[in-house]
């Protein structure tokens, strides 16, 4: 998979305006993109940022070979000099974007692309799926592993993704937004996420009882024994025949049992009773693991009515994003340098205000309280600002500019970081477990307000003065 050239995987009129371009003369012009989001999926308060690891690994393999070259001029409109270029196509832009695990909000560039517009056009379709991908699925797995409370949540969604890089970065992304493993064998080999798994109900109807399974299963497995007891009667059948195994095969060697699963049924009630008969056997110590169609609102729920269950399996609700499986990240030119080197900043205006872009070539400041260390508000601005944190910030809604605050005693960091510079790699890509617990420590750092399932508190994203200035001018010069 990582040896997959990808070149190609774009949207047609990349091409289409990119020949353009050639043969206008202005395929070398210089050009700023951004990536943003608009909406937050379920509602909630923030996303993760996730994907940037295979942005970096396309863009460091960006080539066209030969067949590829053969297609576009089977396709007989686009010139030979354009093709020529593709055929020795070194990429060279700049690139700047927040790096993975990081809470990130609507309207904040969270990719900056920097570069010949040929170029910078071009890589627009990779760039979305891939970080639209990833940012959904870890921001989904965010809010499951918040509502398990502690308890572990693994990602078993493998067999629902659509298609197979879905299910192998779903769960390199739900690993980043906190899961402790997965089911996707492949994920584990490729990226190191901790593969997990025991049996099917198959495993169980193979053997002629219930409990020759599960005592073959404890003979293979005594060091990590989990059981699967809902083949055909949780209580009645399920849990006794356990027992009876750990009895029987893990007491004598002297190993004790890892757990139950339970996959079907009522599973609060189940886990309940489960917890009671598995204790009063000895085994306080055997973990009861709950799967069968949840997400973070079954999960709260379940353990809100007193949930006996110590860790979840969640497939294909967190491998989708079920509830909401659309990020809509979008990726809009925002200036243009002329011959000088200066920056021209662009906009697009639309009647809907949500959809009007931010001009200029920006930064992002995340903005600290110095009493607590947790994040106030982030601030966009100018790339060449910087934010004095010694004097007092008054930040402001760009949208409802009548809404200001003043920040004080605060610190600021920022959040875009250079990947590219002139095409070459200049960042190091943190391992993955890195990155996890980042994303832990980052989610754990924001107020409880906004960490709400419902009616989350909003999150302030402000415009520095300058950059709404200069917002303000483009809008009024368009209007008139």
């Amino acid at each position: 998979m990582k040896d997959n050239n990808l070149t190609m995987l774009t949207d047609f009129y990349e091409f289409t305006m990119a020949n353009g371009f050639f043969t206008e003369g202005l395929g070398n012009k210089i050009a700023y993109f951004d990536m943003f989001f608009r909406k937050i999926p379920d509602d909630g308060g923030f996303a993760i940022m996730a994907g940037l690891e295979q942005v970096v690994e396309y863009l460091s393999n960006l080539n066209f070979e030969p067949e590829d070259i053969e297609y576009l001029r089977s396709k007989k409109i686009f010139c030979e000099e354009f093709l020529k270029y593709l055929s020795s196509f070194k990429f060279e832009c700049d690139v700047y974007a927040i790096p993975e695990g990081t809470p990130i909000f609507p309207g904040e560039p969270i990719i900056t692309v920097r570069g010949p517009v040929v170029q910078a056009q071009f890589v627009e379709t990779m760039i979305l799926l891939t970080i639209n991908h990833q940012s959904l699925i870890a921001t989904k797995t965010n809010r499951i592993v918040r509502a398990a409370d502690g308890r572990a949540i693994m990602e078993f969604g493998s067999r629902r993704a659509q298609g197979p890089t879905a299910a192998i970065l779903g769960a390199r992304a739900a690993y980043i937004g906190g899961c402790a493993g997965t089911a996707c064998a492949i994920t584990d080999r490729d990226y190191g996420v901790p593969a997990l798994g025991t049996m099917a109900h198959s495993w169980v109807q193979l053997f002629d009882t219930e409990y020759e399974a599960f005592a073959a299963y404890a003979r293979t497995y005594p060091d990590s024994c989990t059981l699967l007891v809902d083949t055909y009667n949780v209580l009645k059948s399920g849990i006794p025949n356990a027992i009876k195994v750990f009895d029987e095969i893990l007491k004598p060697l002297g190993k004790r049992p890892k757990g139950v699963r339970i996959d079907s049924g009522d599973i609060t009630y189940l886990s309940k009773k489960c917890r009671k008969m598995l204790d009063e056997a000895g085994y306080p110590d055997c973990a009861i693991v709950a799967s069968n169609s949840l997400d973070e609102w079954i999960i709260r729920d379940t353990l809100i009515q007193g949930a006996k269950i110590d860790s979840f399996g969640v497939g294909e609700r967190l491998i989708t994003s079920k509830s909401e499986p659309v990020f809509g990240g979008v990726y809009k030119l925002v200036a243009v340098e002329n011959n000088d080197g200066e920056i021209i900043p662009k906009i697009k205006v639309s009647e809907n205000v949500s959809k009007i872009t931010t001009p200029g070539f920006k930064q992002v400041y995340r903005l600290y309280s110095r009493e607590n260390s947790q994040p106030l508000a982030d601030l966009i601005t100018l790339h060449d600002e910087t934010i004095d944190d010694t004097s007092p910030l008054e930040i402001f809604d760009p949208e409802h500019t009548w809404k200001r605050k003043t920040v004080t005693d605060f610190y600021a960091r920022p959040l875009l970081k250079q990947i590219f510079k002139n095409g070459k790699l200049v960042y190091d890509l943190p391992e993955l477990s890195v990155l996890r617990e980042y994303c832990k420590l980052e989610t754990d750092n924001l107020w409880e307000e906004v960490k709400r399932f419902e009616n989350p508190h909003k999150y302030y994203v402000d415009c520095s003065r300058k950059l709404w200035d200069i917002k303000y001018y483009l809008l009024s010069k368009y209007q008139d």
